[in-house]
């Protein structure tokens, strides 16, 4: 019996855990990444060796499928828009790193953009609409790779890195969920990095131009920094992470802001450990998961997290119902419920 489902088994005895969570058939073995929850019934996630899977009925039933011609490729990022329409990225050294997109419900996927630089290597995206968004890689030459669409992906376009502050040797960007890129509104765009630092640039100019801050996530190592971003609004956002190698080990792990990015204080929710992708809920609340937990605060003001659970996952999302979805290793898909 696996660990995951054992930890199922076992919680769902226990009456204050009984309808907390779910887990569902995949019908897979490959490791999933990527997330997306465009609707209260509509759900679809990515992973390993070329694969992704469709929800209609709120993450309940999966249909899963395979890209043509990309078996070997990574998706660690989906963003979809609504049942038919959605990009995926792979990430991965030079020309493993791609985007596609499906406009018919993945029948058919049209390859946009292929990474062409040997030492580039791409980590996550994320748009402001259908037409508009923007994509993350690790740095060349001193400098993040950042890639604009406007026109729905038909072309994408490199951000000059003079626009860009120079990244410090060391330095690099998680594709550990997706989620190490987020925007708001019709203009903010922010990313987070680790490794030598654990930094945060944020852009009011769809990337046009930046700033960037130094944050207190614990940092220093290839392992360490931020792992996921989230903004609730223009200016309440969330930043979590630790040190993936250790993920128990409860360290300067999740921070938060109130004034855009600007600044980022550290808030130690417990118990602790390494988070590889937040997200707001609808209602204001914040679920983390991780290698070792997951957790679901109601307010970033609390003490402790409201629930926490020992499961292993790597990205998670709500959806407009105030349902969240999660995926893992090995097909692992959570849905959780009734979450207060």
């Amino acid at each position: 019996m696996n660990q995951v489902l054992a930890s199922f088994l076992f919680l769902s005895t226990l009456p204050c855990f009984a309808q907390q969570y779910v887990i569902k058939q995949s019908h897979i073995t490959e490791s999933l990444r990527g997330l997306s929850t465009p609707s209260s019934k509509i759900a679809w996630a990515s992973g390993t060796h070329g694969i992704f899977l469709r929800s209609l009925d709120g993450g309940n039933s999966w249909q899963a499928a395979k890209v043509p011609g990309a078996e070997s490729l990574d998706f660690r990022d989906v963003e979809a828009f609504d049942a038919d329409m959605a990009y995926m990225l792979s990430a991965g050294p030079g020309d493993q790193s791609r985007i596609y997109k499906t406009s018919n419900a993945g029948k058919t996927w049209s390859l946009q953009f292929t990474n062409k630089d040997p030492k580039g290597f791409y980590d996550c995206m994320a748009f402001w609409d259908r037409d508009h968004g923007i994509a993350l890689g690790d740095p060349v030459d001193g400098h993040f790779t950042l890639i604009t669409t406007e026109n729905s992906g038909n072309t994408w376009n490199q951000t000059p890195s003079e626009n860009l502050p120079s990244a410090i040797e060391g330095e690099g960007a998680f594709a550990a969920s997706g989620t190490c890129i987020t925007v708001e509104g019709k203009n903010n765009v922010w990313f987070a990095t680790g490794g030598k630092v654990a930094r945060v640039f944020r852009s009011t100019d769809r990337g046009r131009s930046w700033h960037v801050v130094n944050t207190p996530i614990v940092h220093g190592e290839e392992a360490t920094g931020i792992f996921s971003i989230a903004f609730r609004d223009s200016r309440h956002g969330v930043i979590a992470g630790g040190d993936y190698k250790q993920p128990t080990k409860s360290d300067a792990y999740l921070a938060f802001t109130e004034d855009g990015g600007v600044t980022w204080s550290l808030h130690t929710i417990l118990p602790g450990s390494y988070f590889s992708a937040i997200n707001f809920a609808p209602r204001g609340g914040l679920l983390a998961v991780g290698s070792s937990q997951a957790a679901y605060s109601k307010s970033i003001q609390q003490p402790a997290w409201t629930k926490h659970w020992d499961l292993n996952l790597n990205a998670a999302k709500f959806n407009s119902a105030n349902t969240a979805l999660a995926v893992g290793p090995k097909g692992t898909i959570v849905k959780f419920s009734d979450i207060p």
